[in-house]
């Protein structure tokens, strides 16, 4: 059983294989947290201890007793007004705008399966793989009723957590700030690790001390943000790849979102992960239900590449869904580097071409191919075929792509518009934009009120017109503004971003529903919006606008944390790179694109014939590995933020499948041998090197490791496929 309750004591035990997760209904009522780590068979509660502490605050029933606070205990769900100071994972306000809730235990309920959620997208498995425990807790004078869910992935070391908030009371209130877990730990002494960045340098990893003085990191900005990744890390100070105590916490969620660290005035730490506080104000009227985005918790004793393994095995069969959920996705090529705004229908027959000789089986029209539509300055939301540009109809345009046998795919925006365009003309209230204010304008486009279901409908219909008319088989589906003005005439002010992000959602579900086989890849200016929640619809996200190769080494390390390789959308472009003018072999962008979802920004009709050949042989070379890329498991094995050469490895489930990575970061005179360490490998099995012959030892592979090949010249690159000898 993964749930276990032990009713004498009032104790609640999560089980997974490897990790115990113990919380007790007190004798107050109050749910505390009593241990979370390595599995353990007995009752934890003997870690809480009492002790008059001065100031912080005792319950009204403990009397006289100075010895319980819950300024100082270890609680499940802390809330504001129970004399608890810490940071609280819930505020509400009362109708008589009080600050004040006090949950307390009333029941629980043990499901067999996995708890879904109304209208946000959350880890889903069936009766045999979770279970699910549901704690109801009550406020008894505002009438809050707060329902705990958790859902027990047993084999996959998965807990997740979520909230619903239901007004039982006689009156209104409002909710100020509501997270759907929090962690408290009695020894604080960890290290914060999260994932901060900005638009083409996403995702860069920062440890530093849990400490008194509270770390606070999130977005604001309507989408989860290029500036902040949902994905958070705590671990014991020294906890290296292989070693060391760790525990993840993945927010489910593509919009605003806050997570906070810190310790406490006694040492303790405290880490809640939910919704944004600020531009969140949600009223809830007798009957009414807020539900909290889900956050994915999981704990490993043997460091970041054990917790990562388990977060990208549940990304991939628990979060993702579909079609190409377990497929092999097609190698692509976008237009967008290759030609940008100008083009015409023969330009993307001709990239077909040209793709079709290379072996690539995809060919994607980037922006520009509808309304009024030759800049980023005008015709987002007219989403009408621009036929005269095209000079064909689209239907005419994909069976000339497709009679190459090459698929066909189509770039989308559908959440902006721009003020240059009939749709803003005709329904300027269609945006998001306070009433009697000038807009902030960012790209020179607006942003539609998706939390509005007849602005979706609308947009919907338009979209569906251009899907039903010609053989699309793929959709990048792309936002490249945050959102600024918070006012919508059918929601509540404060509710607007929380509302926004639903209604997106319920249109990537009804497009999903009918286009079950298009694949979605999502994108918001590359890597704004790349979360668990997207990928719930969106099996893959286009990683970062930035496709220099360089850059992408430290972009994609720092994805790995949380992401599989499987959903992770990177290309080869031209040199000099677009972003940042840098010139990389072929050789080195190709091997840093294949550790994700492989493809093309470029315009093969100007590659020599020399690098044709050598793209027919990459993408020969990609297809070969593909599946050991997308469903093996993936080890970190440098940091190119502090070595010279960046190491990665994809390895078979079984373990007789091993594909090396190697990219040389510096070159200098008279370099000393580097050696890399492999991970994984079946220590008493031997390895045969596919192109030199070598055999290797898994153990000596792991111990002593390889020697880098270092040779003249930057950015070198290369890789070794091994292969596990039978007898």
């Amino acid at each position: 059983m993964a749930v276990i309750y032990n009713q004498e004591k009032r104790i609640f035990s999560l089980q997974t294989k490897n990790t115990t997760y113990q919380m007790k209904a007190d004798q107050l009522g109050y749910l505390l947290h009593l241990y979370y780590g390595k599995k353990v068979s007995q009752d934890m509660d003997y870690l809480v201890t009492y002790a008059d502490r001065g100031f912080s605050g005792n319950p009204a029933e403990m009397a006289d007793k100075r010895t319980y606070s819950l300024d100082t205990l270890p609680q499940e769900y802390p809330v504001l007004g129970t004399g608890d100071n810490r940071t609280t994972a819930l505020i509400i306000r009362n109708a008589d705008y009080g600050e004040c809730c006090d949950l307390r235990y009333v029941s629980h309920k043990i499901i067999k399966g996995k708890y879904a959620l109304k209208g946000l997208p959350a880890v889903y498995a069936d009766e045999n793989q979770a279970e699910t425990l549901s704690i109801t807790l009550e406020d008894k004078l505002n009438g809050a009723c707060v329902e705990l869910l958790y859902g027990v992935l047993e084999n996959e070391d998965i807990i997740t957590r979520s909230v619903i908030i239901t007004n039982n009371g006689k009156g209104k209130f409002v909710v100020e700030k509501a997270a759907s877990a929090c962690l408290d730990f009695l020894p604080g002494d960890y290290d914060f690790i999260h994932f901060h960045g900005r638009h083409t340098m996403e995702r860069n990893m920062e440890r530093i001390p849990v400490s008194y003085t509270e770390t606070r990191i999130g977005s604001r900005r309507g989408a989860s943000s290029h500036q902040h990744n949902p994905g958070v890390i705590l671990a014991e100070h020294g906890t290296t790849e292989d070693y060391g105590k760790c525990y993840g916490m993945l927010f489910v969620y593509s919009g605003n979102f806050q997570c906070e660290a810190g310790k406490d005035q006694f040492g303790q730490a405290r880490l809640i992960m939910g919704l944004q506080n600020e531009h969140f104000y949600y009223p809830l009227e007798k009957g009414q239900s807020l539900v909290v985005p889900e956050t994915i918790l999981c704990y490993s004793e043997n460091g970041f590449a054990d917790l990562s393994l388990k977060y990208h095995d549940c990304i991939r069969n628990h979060i993702c869904r579909g079609k190409y959920k377990n497929e092999c996705r097609p190698v692509l090529i976008n237009s967008w580097e290759a030609a940008y705004f100008d083009f015409d229908g023969n330009t993307i027959i001709n990239l077909a071409k040209e793709a079709a000789s290379l072996g690539i089986g995809l060919v994607v029209m980037d922006d520009g191919w509808f309304g009024k539509r030759d800049s980023d300055n005008s015709g987002l939301g007219d989403w009408t075929v621009n036929e005269e540009k095209l000079g064909c109809t689209l239907g005419e345009l994909v069976e000339n792509v497709n009679k190459h046998n090459v698929k066909f795919g189509i770039w989308l925006e559908p959440e902006m518009v721009s003020e240059d365009s009939r749709l803003y003309r005709e329904h300027p209230d269609f945006v998001l934009q306070i009433p009697g204010k000038q807009p902030l304008r960012s790209r020179n486009q607006l942003v539609l009120d998706f939390s509005r279901e007849d602005v979706r409908e609308y947009i919907f219909k338009q979209v569906c017109a251009v899907l039903d008319q010609a053989n699309i088989e793929y959709i990048k589906w792309d936002m490249n503004r945050n959102l600024s003005e918070l006012y919508s005439s059918q929601s509540f002010p404060g509710c607007v971003a929380y509302n926004y992000v639903l209604g997106v959602y319920d249109f990537l579900e009804k497009l999903l529903e009918r286009y079950p086989d298009i694949l979605v890849e999502g994108c918001c200016g590359g890597g704004g919006r790349f979360d668990a929640g997207m990928l719930y619809y969106t099996p893959q996200i286009w990683c970062s606008d930035n496709t220099d190769a360089i850059d992408r080494l430290k972009i994609q390390y720092g994805t790995s944390f949380f992401y599989p390789a499987s959903v992770s959308g990177s290309h080869v472009s031209a040199v000099p790179n677009h972003q940042t003018g840098r010139i990389t072999s072929l050789e080195t962008r190709g091997i840093v694109a294949m550790s994700g979802i492989f493809g093309y920004e470029l315009d093969p009709a100007k590659m020599p014939e020399e690098e044709k050949e050598k793209t027919r042989e990459q993408i020969k070379t990609y297809k070969k590995y593909a599946g050991l890329i997308q469903s093996g498991d993936y080890y970190r094995l440098s940091d190119p933020f502090k070595d010279v050469f960046t190491a990665w490895e994809n390895i078979s489930k079984d373990r007789e499948q091993v594909l090396l990575s190697v990219v040389i970061n510096e070159i200098h005179g008279n370099m000393p041998v580097s050696y890399v360490k492999l991970k994984g490998l079946d220590g008493n099995a031997v390895y045969k090197d596919e192109e030199s012959g070598l055999c290797y030892q898994g153990a000596a592979l792991m111990e002593a490791g390889m020697p880098v090949i270092s040779s003249l010249g930057e950015y070198n690159s290369y890789q070794v496929a091994l292969i596990k000898k039978k007898g």
